[in-house]
């Protein structure tokens, strides 16, 4: 996807302080783009089962280890899919690289990406892009976006961004059967009504975009069950063990977008309380969220898991590699989750 230079990118930010996020973004056609590439053939056998791997990779930082993990992890194999969140183009924290491109070339896998944002802040930047992906073994035969309803303008945030959340969908043939996959990252900084009504529109999308095909969805949908914008409501719930349970446990009464995908037809996996986000606190502690699902409709899962990225995990890395060395805390700042999904 061609990128936009310095002085372009400076030029329609400054627009954001007069004119909505929308207005600014239709100046900017990669924001309705799928970069899509079908860069292998498909398999010789078509598998009874697929993979199918979601996973936030926090703006492919640790893209080396990334890739390690990818290969190396027991508990992800075997993916045929992979829903992907927060891949950067052309960000000077994760080397300036296409992440997303990097790892279909490294895993023999097809792929499509969409724009969320193009960061401000950093000048070095070569593009500034950071968005989403879908990963199949399988070809994608067509693909494209799904603008959210803004429930946040990250302008004027202390990140400065021009754009807002998306859902990336693709249409893969496997053995000749279409199936529907979508990557969707709805918004932390809202309440559990701004996230339904970013799902809601997604639905909508599917049910247009994909229909009369089973599909796949899954993505950092955020349910946090509070309002992210609230500092006091982060801070009540941390310190409260009632409140901190229903995080995990309770998350179907707060977040109102599961129980209407469960309505709509869709399983939820995972469906037992499993923590898949690692929210820092200002006293060292962690919030355990519960925020990466994988929602299927015309599959169920088989077999599913969260699969942990913290550092004392990582057991399985070989020796003298990059995810043997790695000294940070966690991979990313999310989990993984898998699951193996059979057709209804």
């Amino acid at each position: 996807m061609d990128g936009l230079s310095l002085a372009e990118r400076n030029t329609l930010g400054a627009l954001l302080d007069t004119q909505s996020q929308d207005a600014v973004m239709a100046r900017i056609p990669q924001f309705f783009q799928a970069e899509t590439d079908n860069l292998v053939p498909p398999p010789r056998i078509v598998p009874e089962k697929l993979g199918v791997l979601m996973f936030n990779m926090e703006r492919g930082v640790h893209l080396e280890e990334i890739r390690e993990f990818l290969r190396d992890c027991p508990d992800i194999q075997p993916f045929d899919l992979i829903l992907a969140n927060e891949l950067d183009d052309g960000c000077f924290r994760s080397g300036n690289k296409n992440t997303a491109r990097e790892l279909a070339q490294a895993f023999g896998l097809n792929y499509a990406w969409g724009l969320e944002f193009i960061e401000l802040v950093d000048e070095r930047n070569e593009k500034g892009f950071h968005g989403n992906a879908v990963f199949s073994r399988w070809p994608i035969r067509r693909a494209g976006v799904i603008r959210l309803p803004e429930q946040y303008n990250w302008y004027f945030d202390r990140q400065r961004r021009i754009g807002g959340r998306l859902a990336v969908f693709a249409e893969v043939e496997v053995g000749g059967k279409p199936l529907g996959v979508v990557s969707i990252h709805l918004e932390n900084r809202t309440h559990g009504a701004g996230r339904q009504a970013q799902m809601a529109a997604i639905l909508e999308a599917v049910d247009r975009e994909l229909a009369g095909m089973p599909v796949i969805l899954g993505g950092d949908l955020n349910t946090n069950t509070f309002d992210g914008r609230s500092k006091e409501d982060i801070g009540d719930i941390a310190g409260s063990p009632e409140l901190r349970r229903r995080c995990l446990e309770d998350v179907f009464d707060f977040e109102p977008l599961l129980p209407m995908c469960a309505a709509a037809g869709y399983d939820i996996v995972p469906g037992e309380p499993r923590l898949t986000r690692r929210k820092p606190l200002p006293d060292g502690d962690f919030l355990p969220l519960r925020l990466d699902w994988i929602l299927l409709r015309g599959f169920k899962a088989e077999e599913s898991r969260m699969v942990s990225t913290a550092r004392e995990d990582l057991t399985y890395a070989r020796p003298g590699s990059a995810l043997e060395r790695f000294t940070g805390a966690e991979l990313s700042d999310h989990n993984a989750v898998w699951a193996l999904c059979a057709p209804k």
